[in-house]
């Protein structure tokens, strides 16, 4: 269905309008076939720089380069890229089929051609037989498919998706995501995707772009991510942190290439990968799920504490837990009877989830 993947090249690429800098000096790689999704609070700069990738808006100094051709200069219509947009974008007074093969028709296709290789991309989404409908008799997921449909049909090299998810309710994005994922592997697709759903991004990615202030914060497969953030904001951004301070109290090199620190949390002294961290005040980010509630006075708790709070949510009970470290969130996926709102508590870390950031 598509032709070659491209691999896509941000060298030192920033962008200003005016006197502010919105994307600034990044640079990265994305592989050929691969899924990396670009990541961040609203403003960061990923929607620009996805932008930038599809010449909808132009460097403002930089290089970016789809398949090893310097492109920075390059029209849209010259970048061999399809996009998907937040909107979706398709034309109401045309069915299903032909909202699909408008880009085949003007690049030359016959309209037989164009027609055929439409309801070959729409078999490939899910949407066979419902070439015929108009778009405004379709769900919201289907209108999504046809716009996907619509960008993969012309075999660009890199497909960008633009909030593909954000019109739709939260089971049907579960779905579609799926979906997406699936149907890039299959295809072996270049795909650029942005969202500000952590979540998403974590699901469907091979690699992930975290940004912040128009500057990369991290670059790291979703597992990396969230077991190794690299600063106090990707921790924080990336799934659910408590930041509480620690100390260092001094750190010794088991392995060459994986330097141990001995941290100090409370009660508790931690063996954790350094990343540079000599002795000192530092703070740890510890994932809720690595948290477990245990009555007070437990011999392997690191810091006691009161309940404040508590929300049934089915598959957990979520804590928030008062202690002298600061405020501790913990999930609970044990189905053990509820801590009520004032119980005194030992708080327990559970495995790993633990990362030495600087304070």
């Amino acid at each position: 269905m598509t032709g070659s993947p491209g691999a896509v090249e941000f060298r030192h690429v920033t962008k200003r309008f005016g006197l502010l800098s919105v994307v600034h000096d990044v640079s990265f790689t994305i592989p050929s076939g691969a899924l990396v999704t670009l990541l961040g609070p609203s403003g960061c700069g990923k929607t620009t720089t996805l932008r930038l990738i599809a010449g909808l808006e132009m460097a403002s100094s930089g290089q970016i380069l789809i398949d090893g051709e310097d492109v920075t200069r390059l029209p849209v219509t010259r970048r061999d890229i399809a996009m998907v947009f937040q909107s979706y974008a398709l034309f109401p007074h045309l069915d299903v089929r032909d909202n699909v093969a408008f880009g085949l028709l003007n690049i030359g296709r016959t309209r037989a051609e164009a027609a055929a290789e439409a309801s070959e991309a729409l078999g490939l989404v899910g949407l066979g037989g419902l070439e015929a409908r108009m778009t405004g008799q379709l769900s919201g997921g289907q209108q999504q498919r046809v716009a996907v449909a619509r960008a993969i049909v012309l075999r660009p090299k890199v497909l960008l998706l633009d909030e593909p998810l954000s019109n739709l309710d939260a089971k049907l994005r579960r779905q579609v995501r799926d979906d997406i994922r699936a149907l890039q592997q299959r295809l072996n697709l270049t795909v650029v995707y942005v969202t500000h759903d952590q979540e998403e991004a974590l699901a469907v990615s091979d690699q992930v772009i975290v940004m912040a202030a128009g500057a990369i914060a991290q670059i790291g497969t979703p597992e990396t991510l969230y077991t190794t953030p690299a600063s106090r904001f990707v921790a924080d951004f990336i799934g659910d942190a408590n930041i509480l301070p620690a100390v260092i109290e001094h750190a010794t090199i088991e392995d060459a290439a994986t330097p141990l620190t001995s941290v100090r949390i409370g009660r508790a002294l931690l063996r954790l990968p350094a990343h540079g961290h000599g002795p000192g005040p530092v703070d740890v980010a510890l994932r809720p799920a690595s948290v477990m509630i245990e009555p007070p006075g437990h011999s392997d708790g690191f810091v006691d504490g009161t309940i404040l709070r508590s929300a049934y949510l089915g598959e957990c009970r979520e804590y928030a837990v008062a202690t002298e470290l600061g405020e501790v969130f913990v999930i609970d996926y044990l189905r053990r009877p509820a801590w009520p709102a004032g119980s005194a508590v030992t708080l327990v870390l559970s495995g790993d989830g633990a990362t030495v950031l600087s304070r």
